[in-house]
């Protein structure tokens, strides 16, 4: 798959395909939906699938700390779409200067003078260009002076919910794994690089690895029993905290990992983070001693539930 970093990099090379454009926060079952019918256009038209999404995340741009947690980072979604077989992904610096293009210019400068779409697939409530006034009816208007045809996505259901962005997040935030898997289509993961932490959990005996999560607002919080991995790893399993650590005054929302039968130094991979059941919120303690007790339990909790799962 090709990833090409921002407009100015789009190349005469790159002129025709078939294209697809949105924020895929998750890369869920819904997007997996439009991604086959895109992949299908591709194939009819013999054009690269094309995916153009946007960093930061228009609501990050306009919204900051308030915008909806973030699912997933670029690193995360650019390898869900791979794995769907898309061709290319366009990532757009979605910054104020972008925003405030007039929607003509969108349409006539980037999607048919520098991309050459010949078919595309967008949401019916898709708004863009300056004003947010370029919509779906100027898209289809566009398209057929233009010579390109436009196709809504539609909603995809799982029985009589739609599949969305932020009904995962709404599961997420509920501890619900099992129904945020289902609407994903695949486990829910953090993925980071581990760096130098505190250390606090070597000197009570659960040494962690400290993930960063580089997110404005983060989907879930609370003690999870987990699976790691990175790359040529086996899977591990463990137990994580994903919040402010209040017993130590934390200040930052991070992901601390604590694995079972691993005795190495993680400094510096990047490792994936998959979150299985959770297992609590996260509370305060009077004290490490109390903390220390209360992570045993977590620990036995978690290897009894994948004693069960693996029986």
């Amino acid at each position: 798959m090709e990833l090409i970093r921002g407009i100015y990099n789009i190349l005469p090379a790159h002129h025709g395909c078939v294209l697809t454009i949105g924020n895929f926060d998750g890369v869920h079952r819904g997007h997996a939906e439009v991604i086959t019918r895109l992949l299908a256009k591709a194939k009819q038209y013999k054009l690269p699938a094309t995916v153009m999404l946007f960093e930061p995340q228009p609501q990050e741009l306009f919204r900051g700390c308030d915008a909806p947690a973030r699912l997933s980072l670029l690193r995360d979604k650019l390898m869900l779409l791979e794995e769907l077989g898309v061709d290319r992904v366009v990532c757009v610096n979605f910054n104020h200067k972008f925003a405030d293009i007039p929607a003509d210019d969108f349409i006539n400068e980037l999607l048919v003078k520098r991309l050459g779409v010949k078919y595309l697939v967008v949401g019916d409530d898709f708004c863009f260009g300056r004003g947010r006034k370029g919509n779906f009816a100027m898209l289809q208007q566009a398209g057929e002076r233009q010579g390109f045809a436009v196709e809504n996505t539609r909603s995809f259901l799982l029985g009589d919910h739609r599949v969305s962005s932020t009904a995962v997040r709404q599961q997420l935030a509920l501890g619900h794994l099992e129904q945020a898997r289902r609407l994903l289509g695949h486990p829910y993961t953090i993925s980071g690089r581990v760096a130098h932490g505190q250390k606090i959990g070597r000197t009570i005996g659960f040494p962690t690895a400290n993930v960063a999560l580089k997110r404005n607002v983060v989907p879930v919080r609370g003690v999870f029993a987990v699976r790691v991995y990175w790359s040529d790893s086996d899977i591990y399993e463990g137990v994580a905290n994903i919040g402010f650590r209040p017993t130590v005054q934390g200040q930052i929302c991070q992901l601390e990992v604590h694995l079972f039968d691993f005795d190495g130094d993680l400094y510096g991979k990047h490792v994936e983070v998959e979150l299985v059941a959770k297992i609590r919120d996260e509370q305060p303690f009077q004290s490490l001693d109390a903390l220390k007790q209360q992570i045993l339990k977590d620990v036995n909790e978690a290897k009894a539930l994948f004693s069960n799962d693996a029986s």
